[in-house]
């Protein structure tokens, strides 16, 4: 998944969810300017972060392997 795609699937996730930033931020343990700065593609989370989001949100972080077809 490629960053913005992640960044847009946390956001329409939070909002569909009817959850703010500062309820977000509080409930995952994540400080707020660190969510504003992700939200708004400025920030660099850690996947501890994401990880963090993903669980309030009812999300799961995981890899996959490249389809190897998709690059040539």
């Amino acid at each position: 998944m490629h960053y913005i795609k992640l960044i847009e699937t946390i956001k329409e996730r939070r909002v569909v969810m009817k959850v703010t930033q500062e309820t977000l931020a509080e409930l995952s343990g994540v400080g707020l300017r660190t969510l504003k700065q992700f939200e708004s593609g400025k920030g660099n989370p850690t996947l501890i972060t994401l990880q963090k989001l993903a669980d309030v949100l009812g999300l799961e972080v995981s890899l996959k392997l490249k389809n190897s077809n998709s690059s040539k």
